[in-house]
């Protein structure tokens, strides 16, 4: 199972036991965080994508430590003018270790049951014939799709609506 989370304004992919740096937490070293912004679920082939999170879906870790990252030079330099500048930069870090991720109160979209395409056929049939007349061309061809009817794509309106009524 992983997840992708945003913590600390930057995104993630993380699994259980996995350590992590992230920027800098304000908790101490020790202490136990949750993350509510799960962005998406991966479990087993089964993918839960959030809009633009997953509510009641979670990533709990521990804070292993705080340390800084390695240094960045930062070199400024304006060709034949005599100026140089040079700069460096350590980023405050905070390694964390994912103890669960826990998906609870989530809707899969895998385990969401759709309708099927026969019994859109005999919903469309038990309706009038009317109502097949005043879909658009796009509508009665996702129509036919769903329905599994071939070489709908050629058809013009009529021909749709014979072949959706029989």
């Amino acid at each position: 199972m992983y997840a992708i989370v945003e913590i600390a304004g930057q995104q993630f992919k993380v699994a259980k036991d996995q350590k992590v740096y992230v920027h800098r937490l304000q908790e101490e070293e020790g202490a136990s965080v949750s993350f509510d912004k799960v962005l998406l679920v991966g479990d087993n082939g089964t993918i839960t994508v959030g809009a633009p999170a997953i509510e009641g879906a979670e990533v709990t870790a521990k804070i292993l430590g705080h340390l800084q990252g390695d240094k960045v030079i930062v070199f400024k330099k304006k060709r034949r003018k005599g100026f140089r500048k040079k700069n460096g930069h350590r980023q405050a870090l905070t390694e964390i270790q994912v103890e669960g991720i826990f998906a609870s109160g989530a809707t899969k979209k895998a385990a969401a049951k759709k309708e099927t395409p026969k019994a859109k056929v005999e919903a469309v049939k038990e309706t009038a014939s009317v109502d097949l007349e005043s879909m658009t061309v796009a509508e009665l061809k996702a129509l036919a799709k769903e329905s599994g009817i071939e070489g709908y794509t050629s058809l013009k309106k009529a021909e749709l609506i014979e072949v959706l009524t029989k």
